[in-house]
């Protein structure tokens, strides 16, 4: 696996009005980000969006007996939404966005990027082939 997925995560910011985008290990720790946000903020959205996606888990009862599978967290605020995402193994996908965004292009968007980040996380770096 990189150690650098930022590059995968600026693709999540070609939607209009997508600001930030952060992703985030199983344990809460910050992955990568883009370059928009720096590392401080990137390390506090971690922690707090951990958090969000183990109080949306706790409540799955909640939508019936089928729903035990989260997927998706959104928050809305005054001014933008803040998309939480099932990244695969345990990782999260934050993304930011403003009051204006499509939210369609996004979440689609978004789907798209999680499918690739899943795969570069799963793919292990190739070692040097030893030669006699």
């Amino acid at each position: 696996m990189s150690d650098d997925l930022s590059w995968m995560l600026e693709d999540a910011l070609q939607i209009p009005h997508a600001l930030h985008a952060v992703l985030i290990s199983a344990d809460g720790l910050q992955m990568s980000r883009t370059a928009e946000i720096d590392r401080g903020d990137a390390d506090k959205v971690a922690a707090a969006v951990s958090g969000l996606q183990s109080l949306s888990r706790a409540v799955s009862f909640f939508c019936g007996e089928h729903a035990a599978n989260w997927r998706q967290t959104l928050i809305e605020f005054d001014g933008g939404w803040v998309f939480l995402n099932a990244a695969g193994g345990g990782s999260y996908l934050a993304v930011a966005a403003s009051a204006e965004v499509d939210m369609q292009d996004i979440t689609y968007r978004m789907q798209q990027l999680v499918s690739r980040l899943g795969k570069a996380m799963s793919t292990g770096l190739r070692g040097d082939t030893v030669t006699s």
